[in-house]
């Protein structure tokens, strides 16, 4: 943990020209506002800065909009970005009057959610493994008008464009639909850029293993080597920072959207996850796969509340167009060993400090903070209550018939089922005031929003469907 004497020497000895405070809204979008290095002293970092927040969507009213940024000394790092100097800091937000940890702010919420862990006496500490997923295209457009509803995207190396005429020629060289994964180049075209994205996160200190090109044309992923929860939520929105600015230095645009284009497969972000007490793993044990009971009755709570989950895990209407059968989704709610189609699989270990529980459904749409609190705090709930998860499913649950099929629960198949879930099932995230009502009715009310927006426009496909009915 470093002390302000530390940061302040930091800031000095690296001639920081600027110190960029950084926070995060509710739907997990990297928010910051930047000070004159000059002016961050003892008094600053010990106080905070005072900022409105009413600007941020889901957050304060008007008449009472006053927040404090708190920055977190243990998080520094340098932006390999920004052409003058800058030093960058996590902050929490607090209320300035009291100096609490402000209900609605999603990096506050993983703050509790790993306090409670202590306190619930299970492990000291929660660590967590995303595999965020993501799309570079050349070209995008889209349009919302009252009149016209369209999007385009277009990449060079894109399977669509084998016959596109280009000044220099055609190569051919693109992989097929669903037929992206692990070609060298010049099909994966996507190496340079990735080593770029993945060498600038090493700089800004962050830990990180591997990439490669993914299942979908013009698909990617990077490796986030395990971290504890709130840490790892921060290296996460810097993961994401860091492609899409080198995406643009390169002149392409990245996204997380999970299902930007049809009939291929979509993003995801497998999470896997792992509690420590102490120096003992807790999910190594003697039962399946090398899992002990504890891990069992985590599994057991992810699946119980695996629809609540979906509301913080898959909080965008996009994500449920990844989540349908024949595209490698897991939409099914079963556990196995090595098995991709379960929605939470076991991964293959060399060593039991490396045992874990890995849940498939989640995408990098998520808010970290909310998705990783939310998870461990079902998972804890699993534990709590002896909440077996069953059988393990041992067969390949994409080719399963469809009466055993049929005996098998989904996650959600929509935003709205999953809010209408979160509802009637929020009792779990509760506990030691991790999460309260007051946050998840305001999140919810964002949700809401952006479910009537796409709700009450007209699509493209409704025209093809309906126009001459």
């Amino acid at each position: 943990m470093s002390t302000i004497k530390n940061v302040l020497s930091e800031i000095k000895k690296g001639e920081f020209e600027y110190v960029d405070m950084r926070f995060t809204d509710p739907r997990g979008k990297l928010q910051h506002v930047t000070v004159m290095a000059s002016e961050v002293d003892e008094s600053f970092l010990k106080s905070g800065w005072m900022f409105d927040g009413s600007s941020i969507a889901g957050w304060k009213s008007i008449n009472e909009s006053d927040m404090k940024l708190m920055p977190d000394l243990s998080s520094g790092y340098m932006d390999p970005f920004y052409s003058e100097k800058t030093f960058c800091l996590h902050c929490n937000v607090v209320e300035p009057e009291s100096g609490k940890l402000y209900d609605r702010d999603p990096r506050s919420t993983a703050v509790k959610a790993e306090e409670f862990l202590v306190k619930s006496k299970i492990g000291t500490k929660a660590f967590f493994g995303p595999e965020a997923e993501f799309f570079l295209f050349d070209n995008v457009k889209f349009s919302n008008a009252m009149n016209k509803v369209s999007f385009e995207v277009d990449a060079a190396d894109a399977s669509w464009n084998t016959d596109t005429d280009y000044e220099m020629g055609n190569m051919g060289h693109r992989p097929g639909v669903k037929g992206g994964y692990f070609p060298v180049n010049p099909t994966d075209a996507g190496q340079d850029i990735r080593s770029e994205m993945l060498s600038t996160m090493k700089r800004m200190g962050m830990n990180v293993d591997k990439h490669h090109h993914e299942v979908a044309s013009c698909q990617h992923e990077l490796g986030l080597v395990f971290g504890s929860l709130k840490n790892q939520a921060d290296d996460l929105l810097k993961y994401k920072y860091v492609i899409q600015n080198v995406a643009h230095s390169y002149g392409k645009t990245a996204t997380f959207m999970p299902k930007p284009i049809a009939n291929d497969n979509g993003t995801g972000m497998h999470v896997n996850m792992s509690i420590w007490n102490g120096n003992n793993p807790v999910f190594s044990g003697k039962e399946y796969a090398g899992l002990s009971e504890t891990a069992l009755y985590y599994i057991g709570g992810l699946l119980k509340h695996a629809k609540a989950l979906n509301a913080f895990t898959n909080p965008s209407t996009n994500s449920y167009k990844r989540l349908i059968p024949g595209f490698e989704a897991p939409v099914l709610l079963a556990y196995s060993a090595k098995n991709r189609s379960a929605s939470v699989r076991i991964p293959y270990i060399e060593t039991s400090k490396a045992t874990r529980v890995e849940c498939r459904f989640p995408d990098p749409t998520a808010n970290p903070y909310l998705a990783f609190s939310a998870l461990l705090m079902a998972g804890l709930d699993g534990i709590k209550n002896k909440i077996h998860p069953g059988d393990p499913a041992t067969k390949d649950l994409y080719d399963l018939p469809p009466d055993e099929l049929a005996s098998i629960p989904t996650v959600c198949g929509s935003l709205r089922e999953a809010l209408g879930s979160l509802e009637a099932d929020h009792g779990f995230l509760l506990e030691g005031g991790v999460f309260n009502v007051d946050q998840i009715e305001g999140y919810m009310e964002l949700k809401w929003e952006e479910i009537y927006a796409v709700e009450h426009t007209p699509h493209p496909v409704e025209y093809g469907l309906y126009y001459s009915l």
